[in-house]
């Protein structure tokens, strides 16, 4: 049959709904990878789309059996493409070398047998029928009862309720956040909506700006982005760029505290490349939010919470392990 095009339902950025309505949601743990539809049309084969639409099937090869997972039941499931690494958590800097490979499939054979992937399922918009007006606990428990587990894809389980010791077990085991989801949520396809609910979790600390980019547009005259380092190894490394988190106020301070400590020469070392970048003398420390790093050591979504006036940059507790930084 003709399977319904569904764009996938996207959650809001946001927090823990109250204590009180805690019985209301369900939770589950927020994976860092490729959003993926799957439509399965009981034929055997396998129709993947990233949440752009592009059909991404032959980027993953190892998937294609997951065609003949359901028999002749049609369905489309929502899910997502992970890269695990030797702990078994998703790395996303690791999914970079099999995406965009959906052109290239003898190429995207050759990665798949050096780093396969894994599809994690957790919601069931169409099984033979619509079922997005049907309720997420309906939803989920149609999508458990399907018992999808293979050896490149599961179902990850979801907990209903206790939305913070769910929050707090994916901080302590490194993971990326939490999605929170009402369970009388009907699927909206396409749409943001507040009944789902995506926390990520954030780490914060010390860095030494060493260089900004000029702004443009509104920014023209002020920085766009600052260019921050952390100490390894006697040196200053550069660990990436920072263009959100200010005020206009803020963003108007941070300007004149750069003029003033230009500098000719890049503090960094080794030197990134970075085009147009101006630098600085690095004696401004400030505290910055990510989500993780990258192999390379480089912050992954970085913003900006405050200039630290109180530190100077001997005084910074950031400290990268020998080994980590990056030349750009």
């Amino acid at each position: 049959m003709t399977l319904p095009l569904v764009p996938p339902m996207l959650a809001t950025p946001g927090r823990l709904p109250p204590a009180a309505q805690d019985e209301r949601w369900a939770y589950e743990t927020k994976q860092d990878g490729q959003r993926v539809m799957v439509y399965l049309p009981g034929d055997g084969n396998v129709l993947l789309r990233a949440r752009s639409g592009e059909d991404i099937t032959a980027a993953y090869p190892e998937l294609r059996p997951l065609g003949g997972a359901l028999g002749t039941t049609p369905a489309v499931l929502d899910g997502e493409v992970l890269a695990l690494d030797e702990r078994g958590r998703a790395d996303f800097q690791l999914l970079q070398s099999r995406m965009g490979l959906a052109h290239a499939p003898a190429r995207a054979a050759r990665r798949a047998a050096r780093v396969p992937v894994h599809l994690v399922l957790f919601d069931v918009p169409f099984l033979g029928e619509s079922l997005m007006r049907q309720p997420y606990v309906r939803r989920r428990g149609r999508l458990e009862e399907l018992g999808l587990a293979g050896p490149h894809w599961s179902t990850p389980g979801a907990m209903t309720g206790h939305g913070a010791e769910a929050l707090a077990a994916t901080r302590e085991h490194g993971l990326e956040g939490l999605v929170c989801k009402r369970l009388d949520s009907v699927y909206e396809p396409g749409v943001r909506s507040r009944a789902w609910i995506k926390i990520r979790n954030m780490r914060a600390e010390d860095v030494i700006i060493g260089g900004w980019l000029p702004g443009k547009g509104r920014l023209t005259g002020l920085p766009g982005a600052v260019l921050v380092g952390q100490r390894a190894g006697g040196r200053l490394r550069y660990v990436g760029g920072v263009g959100t988190g200010w005020s206009e106020a803020e963003r108007t301070e941070l300007a004149e505290l750069l003029r003033a400590a230009v500098s000719s020469r890049c503090p960094f070392d080794p030197v990134p490349r970075i085009p147009d970048a101006r630098w600085v003398l690095p004696r401004l420390v400030g505290e910055v939010s990510y989500s993780t790093r990258t192999r390379a050591g480089m912050l992954r979504q970085p913003s900006w919470l405050r200039l630290r006036p109180d530190l100077t940059p001997e005084e910074s507790a950031a400290d990268l392990p020998e080994g980590s930084g990056s030349g750009g």
